[in-house]
């Protein structure tokens, strides 16, 4: 089997992209990191105050989505895109 593609116990088997793809659109997840995270993931945002947390939504692949320094700015913005909040742990 090729890097492309991935086999579950059970026998499924998905490409990557449609992996990717799964609940694009629909789920997003949060994630929180400190401001020197936030420079590095997010070069073209200037004047972020060190030492602070921020959070970021990202899409269901991945894709960050906003970056704010409130949780409840975060879920905001999940909601008013409707899309489901998923745990990541």
């Amino acid at each position: 089997m090729n890097n492309d593609v991935k086999q579950f116990e059970h026998g499924a088997v998905i490409s990557l992209g449609e992996l990717a793809a799964l609940g694009d659109g629909e789920v997003a997840y949060i994630r929180e990191l400190t401001s020197e995270e936030a420079e590095v993931m997010f070069p073209s945002i200037e004047g972020i105050p060190s030492g602070i947390n921020l959070f970021t939504l990202y899409a269901a692949d991945g894709t960050p989505l906003a970056l704010t320094d409130s949780l409840s700015a975060a879920l905001a913005h999940a909601m008013e895109d409707d899309l489901e909040i998923a745990t990541v742990h």
